[in-house]
């Protein structure tokens, strides 16, 4: 036995709820990368690979961790919440760390009295790796993302699929997906953890999937991006998107495959040209990570904002921009005023506010709704440079889901507005394609395939364009490959571009046009 570390003796409330509680299944600590061959859900770590709470760090690619009583977790996290409660009450200008230094100080008091119980349950006393496991497990319930928090550590996990809480999916950076165990033992635990991150994220504490308000969307503390759906579903859903290129440029891109030096070239004075860009591209294809590369051309210097539902483009912290406006939306708190929603800030209200704050540029992180009508009506009336992604599968629909956004959003739009307005605004059109060979044991790949030029209004009122890098299927090349000169050309040869480079028919990419090559991820 381990002498009381606690002179109040508060043993008595936590043995007492130890000693009541029944022992439920244990489960595996899920593994923090990519599990080996053969690996499955039954699959359990060595103990000693545990870090302790005092070094909260993602476990190394070998570990693995015993089976841990997650009730126990789940009660110590309780009575260290409760005497958390408390302290702040008594100093509520308390510090993020501080908190976290007294919770770990709370934690290792709680764990020792977990540790008497079981030894005196076991007849044998608790190892040290054990107790740190457990420790780990609390400290990652009260102030992380519980037992998902080994997978938001991992930089090879690329997303995170719950389909309710018993099944639990991992999609890793080399395309393949894997089931992991469960990270919570029922439904409704895995909507308390939700409803927790949700309070830590927003600070709003009533913001939680209910039948009322089924639908959760976070922006997690490391930036990854949370939807969560209930109700509507036969349980609770839950789908967080990595960014594991957060400081993303083009010579990076390059790197992976995504585009070649020709291409980087070109976008680079696209973008120094102050032309109005479109990034474009299917779910999940890379378009908010070509869109932060292209912002890394802006200078550093130069003051524009960035409009997003939530913060995923990650200007304002990437220690370049110096002059930087991140504006994110809000959602409502679910109460309704006079028909309208109490609390909800919209893409659109961020954008009319953006309009009159004397900036170069204005990014829109994902147009997906009515702002399309002010982001065009920028790209028209400003000094240009503005940029902006937009869901569409092929290159030909770009147009149509234009078309398609500016009817919902006001009953007075028309097709033919919308085609004007795009041609008037619209510069380039940037189409990011995808290959994904994973099924037949090949790699995912993310590309660029075209670069439309916007020239003007064509036949039947529709925006006419120019490729000017185009796929060869006729070559079997894929990628984006210099076709044609651009309209605008002094304008890019004023910003550095040197158009000889688009004599190469097989752009950079050389001669023997090679196969796609495996990228790690965008």
């Amino acid at each position: 036995m381990r002498a009381n570390p606690i002179h109040h003796d508060p043993r008595g409330s936590l043995a007492a709820r130890l000693a009541e509680a029944r022992p439920s299944p244990t489960r595996q600590v899920p593994p923090a990368s990519v599990p080996p061959a053969g690996w499955g859900p039954d699959a359990v770590r060595p103990a000693a690979a545990v870090p302790a709470v005092s070094a909260v760090v993602a476990p190394t690619p070998s570990a693995f961790a015993p089976p841990l009583d997650y009730a126990a977790v789940r009660l110590i996290k309780k009575e260290v919440g409760e005497r958390l409660t408390d302290l702040l009450r008594a100093r509520p200008g308390l510090s993020e760390a501080s908190r976290e230094q007294q919770g770990r100080h709370l934690i290792a008091e709680q764990v020792a009295i977990w540790s008497d119980a079981e030894a005196i349950k076991r007849g044998v006393a608790t190892s040290g790796a054990e107790d740190a496991a457990i420790a780990q497990a609390v400290f990652d319930l009260q102030f992380r993302a519980g037992r998902l928090q080994a997978h938001l550590d991992n930089v090879l996990v690329e997303n995170i699929f719950i389909n309710s809480y018993s099944e639990v999916w991992l999609d890793f950076t080399d395309g393949r997906r894997v089931q992991v165990p469960q990270v919570a033992d029922s439904d409704e635990e895995l909507r308390e953890l939700l409803h927790d991150l949700a309070r830590r994220t927003t600070g709003q504490s009533e913001r939680s999937l209910s039948t009322a308000d089924p639908f959760l969307a976070l922006r997690l503390s490391e930036g990854s991006r949370l939807q969560a759906v209930t109700e509507v579903t036969p349980g609770t859903y839950v789908t967080i998107r990595r960014h594991s290129m957060r400081d993303a440029d083009l010579p990076a891109l390059v790197s992976r495959g995504m585009l070649d030096t020709t291409l980087e070239e070109f976008l680079r004075a696209c973008v120094r040209a102050e032309k109005n860009i479109m990034v474009v591209g299917g779910q999940a294809a890379g378009k908010t990570t070509l869109l932060r590369a292209l912002l890394r051309e802006i200078d550093p210097d130069e003051r524009f904002a960035t409009l997003e539902t939530e913060y995923e483009l990650f200007a304002h912290e990437n220690g370049y921009h110096r002059q930087v406006v991140p504006m994110e939306a809000r959602e409502s708190n679910g109460e309704v005023v006079g028909g309208v929603a109490a609390g909800e800030i919209t893409l659109m209200d961020l954008m009319y506010r953006a309009l009159r704050m004397t900036l170069t540029r204005i990014v829109v992180g994902e147009v997906r709704g009515p702002e399309i009508v002010a982001m065009l009506q920028a790209m028209t009336n400003g000094a240009g440079g503005n940029l902006c992604t937009l869901h569409a599968i092929r290159p030909s629909v770009v147009f149509d889901r234009i078309a398609e956004l500016y009817l919902l959003a006001q009953a007075n739009m028309s097709e033919a507005l919308a085609y004007r307005q795009a041609a008037n605004g619209l510069d380039f059109i940037v189409f990011v394609g995808q290959i994904d060979e994973t099924r037949i044991g090949g790699h995912r790949h993310r590309f660029i395939s075209h670069v439309l030029e916007v020239t003007g209004i064509g036949e039947g009122g529709r925006p006419e364009t120019n490729t000017i890098f185009g796929p060869r299927p006729e070559w079997g090349e894929h990628r984006a490959v210099p076709l044609m000169l651009p309209r605008c050309v002094n304008d890019l040869r004023r910003a550095g571009f040197d158009m000889s480079l688009l004599d190469a028919p097989t752009g950079a990419w050389g001669t023997a046009l090679p196969l796609l090559v495996p990228e790690v991820s965008v």
